[in-house]
C-alpha cells in the first residue's frame, strides 16, 4: 500500500496556490449539488514510506451535541459520562476518538440573530463528558460553534485546549480556522483538519473570527488553493496518518450529493487517509476509494433532537460507531458498529435496530461498491466490517 502520508511529505503543489478561508464567502452556495466539473489537479506526489508503524484501532462518530436537553439531564444528575450509556466501555478501549462537536462550550455569549436553533453546553458538563469517553479530536467547522457568538467560541477553544482535546476548523480568524491539530493514537500521530460547506455568515476571515469554509467542490479554484495550504501545514506536522473533518450537505439527505464524492475521492488523491463526513444527521454510505475510507456522513452520536425525523428511510436515532483499524501503520479495515440514542443516551444497538443499521450501511455503501462483511446478521460482535485492502 502507498501510504497518504509519502504524498503529503513531498509537499501539496499540485493542488494550487495559497490562500486564507474563502474570499467573499457571500459569493458561494454552500452544498451546491450542481455538478460542475472542472480541471482540478489528480497529481500524486512523492514515494512509498517504508517506515513501519504500531497498530492502532481509531473511533469515528459524527454529531456530538451536548447542549440543550442532553445537557439538562446529565449535568443535573451530576454524571457527564452517563451521556454515553453502554458505549462507554467500548470508547474507553479504543486508541483514539474522532467526533465532529456540534455545539459551543461555555457559559457566555449572546444568541447569534435570527437563527432557529441555538446549542450550548456548560463546560462543567461537556468536559468531563469528552475526557471521560477519551475524545482525541474534535471538528468545529460547523452551523453551530458560534451560535453565541465569538465570547463562546474562544471559550469552547480554551475549554478544549486545556483538556488535551485537539480542535480544528475555527478560529478567532481565517488563519487560526484553517489550522490542522495533532493527536496520538497507539504510537501513530494523527493530523486532522476541519472544513464546511454550511452557514457562509459563520466563515471566518482575515479579521473576523469563524470557521474553515469553503466550497466543497473540487472544481473551485479557490478551494483547490485553500486545501493547498491546509495540506502544506499538515505536512509541516509529518503525521503518520491525515484525517478530513468535514461537516458538509444538507440536513436528512440519506445519499450524499455528487460534487461532494468528488470532492471526497479528491482530497484522498491529495494525501488524505480518512474522510470523516457529518451534517445530515443520518447514515450515509461508506465508499473505499485507493484503499481509503470515505464515510459520506457518520449520523449523530448522540443528540436530543425531536422524534419525528426519526422516521422509516431517515432514522436520525440511529447511527453507528465506526472503528478505523490500523495494521503496521496503514489502515486495513472499518469496523461498523450499530449505536442508537435513547433518552438523549448514546447506546450500544442490538436486536432489530441493530439488524436495521448493518442493513443500512450495507446498502448504501453497496452504491460504491463497497465490500461489508458479515451483513448477514453482521454475528460478528454485532459489527460489521469493511476491508481497505492494505496489508
Amino acid at each position: 500500500m502507498v501510504t497518504r502520508r509519502s504524498l503529503l511529505a513531498a509537499g501539496a503543489a499540485g493542488v494550487g496556490g495559497t490562500a486564507g478561508c474563502a474570499a467573499a464567502p457571500s459569493d458561494l452556495d454552500a452544498g451546491d449539488p450542481a455538478a460542475t466539473g472542472g480541471d482540478a489537479d489528480d497529481e500524486t506526489l512523492g514515494d512509498a514510506d517504508d517506515e513501519t508503524l504500531g497498530d492502532a484501532r481509531i473511533g469515528l462518530v459524527g454529531d456530538l451535541m451536548l447542549g440543550r436537553s442532553v445537557a439538562d439531564r446529565w449535568a443535573e444528575s451530576d454524571d457527564p459520562e452517563g451521556v454515553w450509556g453502554t458505549t462507554l466501555p467500548r470508547l474507553r478501549e479504543l486508541d483514539a476518538l474522532v467526533g465532529n462537536l456540534e455545539c459551543c462550550v461555555s457559559d457566555r455569549g449572546e444568541r447569534w440573530p435570527g437563527k432557529a436553533y441555538y446549542f450550548r453546553s456548560p463546560p462543567s458538563f461537556a468536559i468531563p463528558a469528552l475526557e471521560a469517553a477519551g475524545v482525541s479530536f474534535v471538528s468545529l467547522a460547523n452551523n453551530h460553534i458560534l451560535d453565541y457568538q465569538e465570547p463562546a467560541l474562544h471559550d469552547t477553544r480554551t475549554h478544549l485546549a486545556d483538556a488535551g482535546i485537539a480542535r480544528a476548523g475555527a478560529g478567532t480568524n481565517a488563519d487560526e480556522a484553517l489550522e490542522p491539530a495533532t493527536f496520538e493514537a497507539g504510537d501513530l500521530t494523527v493530523a486532522a483538519f476541519g472544513l464546511t460547506d454550511q452557514s457562509t455568515a459563520f466563515a471566518a476571515t482575515d479579521d473576523d473570527p469563524g470557521t474553515a469554509f469553503a466550497r466543497l467542490d473540487p472544481a473551485v479554484r479557490e478551494t483547490r488553493a485553500l486545501v493547498g495550504e491546509l495540506l502544506d501545514r499538515v505536512a509541516d506536522l509529518d503525521p503518520d496518518l491525515v484525517v478530513a473533518s468535514l461537516h458538509w450537505g444538507a440536513n436528512w439527505e440519506t445519499e450524499p450529493r455528487a460534487v461532494h464524492e468528488r470532492f471526497g475521492r479528491w482530497l484522498v488523491d491529495q494525501g488524505v487517509d480518512v474522510v470523516h463526513g457529518h451534517s445530515a444527521h443520518v447514515l450515509q454510505g461508506v465508499e473505499v476509494y485507493e484503499e481509503s475510507p470515505i464515510l459520506y456522513d457518520a449520523g449523530d452520536f448522540v443528540d436530543d433532537y425531536v422524534s419525528y425525523r426519526d422516521r422509516e428511510g431517515v432514522r436520525n436515532k440511529r447511527s453507528a460507531l465506526f472503528e478505523l483499524v490500523v495494521r503496521d501503520g496503514d489502515p486495513t479495515a472499518l469496523d461498523v458498529r450499530p449505536t442508537e440514542i435513547v433518552d438523549e443516551t448514546a447506546r450500544l444497538a442490538d436486536g432489530d435496530v441493530a439488524e436495521w443499521v448493518r442493513e443500512t450501511v450495507a446498502e448504501r455503501s453497496a452504491a460504491f461498491g463497497t465490500t461489508v462483511e458479515g451483513v448477514d446478521g453482521g454475528r460478528d460482535g454485532g459489527r460489521l466490517r469493511i476491508p481497505l485492502g492494505g496489508e
